[in-house]
C-alpha cells in the first residue's frame, strides 16, 4: 500500500510539473507570442516566472510596427 501511495504522489507531481511547463506555451500563443521562446524562458528561469512575465506584458500587437 505504501508503494501505491508513493507512485500516486509521483504521478500527480509529474503531471503538475508538466502542466506548469505547458501553461506558458499556451498563454504565449493566445497572446500572439512565440510558444517556443516562452518555453525556453520557463526552462532557463522558471515556469512561474514565465507566466508572470506573460501576464505583465499582455498581448503582442498583431502587426509589429517598423
Amino acid at each position: 500500500m505504501e508503494s501505491f501511495v508513493g507512485l500516486l504522489f509521483f504521478v500527480v507531481l509529474a503531471v503538475a510539473v508538466i502542466w506548469l511547463y505547458v501553461l506558458p506555451i499556451t498563454m504565449a500563443q493566445t497572446r500572439n507570442r512565440s510558444g517556443l521562446i516562452w518555453f525556453l524562458i520557463g526552462l532557463v528561469g522558471s515556469p512561474i516566472l514565465a507566466i508572470l512575465l506573460l501576464l505583465a506584458l499582455g498581448d503582442a500587437p498583431e502587426h509589429p510596427t517598423v
